[in-house]
């Protein structure tokens, strides 16, 4: 198989300054990916339910967290099974297909949020009113809960809906091929067209993520003014994101999942730590490698992280390939 050797990295500590500045401790949470899914600085914000109060509600404790083939695989509300109570509805109908979908239908002006609650890990997301919100089974196979939640006072929230079930996949990428809340290429004609056009005649997934990765680097800026800015209930609308031609971690790693999702390839957007800073990077699986977790790009002698943030700010710097390296500096929090 044909790799070729591909330009990057970046001196991660110019980094540091622009994806994230607050530790994990912080109340006030960057999103690169959560509602507790997706928030300042390529973060989101993931909320642990402490306990359980009286009446119905839990408090929550806000954490810093997340940063083609045809048919393209879109999630549908089937709507043979759902839970319905309070004015919200989960629709469990395809968690075979690694996801669910909720949706509160009406107008409403209390904060809603949505807990995945899997074999592992509990991810908390904003709802926001109206459509169907698609959110991913990411913990694979196991027992799963989601609770629609709504705020009552300060950090209380009453639960609205809440439904228990048992998820095995059809396969393992499910999870990480579908739209997602952090990775919405479903309303994304340009950004799917884009891919589309990286890769026609390619028939090499490996050098279709090449591709697609090559022009991510090469044509994004990083926005630090974004990056200082952005509310915490951030979340990337890929066609904006292309258009604009510049971002913050989330921006670049939801924008390279969404566009080799598009095509087929399985793609973990990866919310986590660079260092003590608070970003976003992308894993990727191919028949011929797997998944690569630690590290995506083949050098031409080994295989380095696919951090496209770091890659297009590095100016081919060796001392950001030393930092990035084997994976060491990373730390993994949250997948989507």
């Amino acid at each position: 198989m044909k790799t070729k050797k591909w330009i990057l990295f970046v001196l991660a500590l110019c980094l540091l300054t622009g994806c994230a500045t607050k530790t994990a401790t912080d109340e006030e949470a960057f999103h690169i990916t959560p509602g507790s899914g997706a928030e300042s600085p390529a973060q989101a914000m993931i909320a642990d339910t402490e306990a359980e109060v009286p009446g119905g509600e839990i408090e929550l404790t806000e954490e810093e967290v997340p940063l083609s083939p045809a048919p393209l695989l879109l999630p549908v509300a089937a709507g043979t099974a759902v839970e319905a109570k309070g004015g919200a509805e989960i629709d469990y109908s395809n968690i075979s297909d690694g996801y669910v979908m909720v949706r509160f239908a009406e107008a409403n002006s209390k904060r809603l949020r949505v807990q995945v609650e899997g074999p592992g890990i509990t991810y908390t997301y904003e709802l926001p009113t109206g459509s169907w919100v698609t959110f991913p089974l990411s913990e694979g196979n196991g027992t799963y809960k989601v609770t629609v939640l709504q705020n009552t006072t300060a950090k209380k929230y009453a639960i609205l809906a809440t439904v228990s079930f048992q998820v095995t996949l059809s396969d393992e990428f499910a999870p990480f091929l579908r739209p997602n809340q952090y990775v919405d290429y479903s309303n994304a004609p340009a950004t799917i067209q884009k891919a589309a056009e990286l890769t026609a005649g390619v028939t090499d997934p490996l050098e279709k993520v090449g591709k697609i990765y090559d022009f991510v680097i090469a044509n994004l800026s990083y926005d630090k003014e974004k990056a200082v800015s952005v509310a915490d209930t951030y979340l990337p609308v890929l066609d904006d994101v292309l258009e604009a031609e510049k971002g913050i971690c989330f921006d670049y790693a939801s924008l390279m999942a969404g566009m080799l999702r598009s095509q087929g390839i399985p793609c973990k957007l990866v919310i986590g730590y660079a260092g003590s800073a608070y970003h976003a990077w992308i894993s990727v699986w191919t028949e011929g490698t797997g998944w690569v977790d630690g590290v995506i790009f083949f050098d031409g002698v080994t295989w380095q992280r696919m951090d496209p943030t770091f890659a297009s700010s590095s100016n081919g710097k060796e001392s950001v390939l030393q930092y990035i390296g084997d994976g060491s500096n990373y730390t993994v929090k949250y997948l989507y």
